[in-house]
């Protein structure tokens, strides 16, 4: 089983949004997928419950009670745990990013996003754990380069010691309408732009983690 976290200092980030369109889009492609949401608010747990047809597994949870669930779900032959974190509560973050395999570290294209950034990429850096940089809601190109915020974002982000994840995750109406009714972009748009990206961004991110989960049990072996 693999433990991806998605995380950020900063409220208003995406990442229920980020956290919803990986459990569901690994739901439709035939794994058993629980998403644990730590955040009181519980908006993925919401979101789940309107979703018109079957899903991920959702499960309310906190920092402290995460290892027990992940135990849990390894024995109920969970294939993924995605663990939607709240903003700024250490308490449950740190947890988080100790049992994944990734924490995925959500991050929008602007100054006060970046700043929390920092803070977020060294609570990984200090756990020795992995981690990826996902920018998400940039703006779309203009004349195909990418716009002077989103290059000014990125020179930032290359400081804080993390790999940043290849493709972005562009400022589209589909992922709000997606996160509104429960459903992914995918299934939400079949064959659009949205569908298309997040597709390469999971794949992505799966890949990494599994890269990383065979490399831990080596190790522990």
């Amino acid at each position: 089983m693999k433990t991806i976290s998605v995380i950020s200092r900063k409220g208003g980030t995406g990442k229920t949004t980020i956290s919803m369109q990986l459990a569901i889009h690994h739901y439709l492609a035939g794994k058993v997928v629980m998403l644990a949401d730590t955040d009181p608010q519980l908006s993925s747990i919401e979101s789940l419950k309107i979703r018109p047809t079957e899903g991920p597994q959702g499960v309310a949870s906190t920092g402290p009670k995460i290892f027990t669930l992940q135990t849990n779900a390894r024995r109920a032959g969970v294939d993924l745990l995605v663990i939607d974190t709240p903003p700024g509560r250490e308490d449950d973050i740190l947890p988080a990013i100790s049992l994944s395999d990734l924490a995925v570290m959500v991050v929008r294209p602007t100054f006060l996003d970046l700043k929390a950034g920092a803070l977020t990429a060294r609570m990984i850096v200090q756990l020795q754990r992995p981690g990826l940089i996902l920018l998400n809601q940039t703006p779309a190109c203009l004349d195909g380069a990418e716009q002077l915020q989103v290059q000014n974002a990125l020179e930032a982000l290359a400081l804080l010691g993390l790999p940043i994840a290849p493709v972005y995750v562009r400022a589209r109406v589909e992922y709000q309408d997606a996160l509104a009714t429960g459903v992914s972009v995918a299934e939400l748009a079949p064959g659009g732009a949205a569908a298309a990206e997040l597709a390469t961004v999971a794949d992505h991110i799966d890949k990494l983690a599994t890269q990383l989960s065979r490399k831990s049990l080596r190790s522990f072996g």
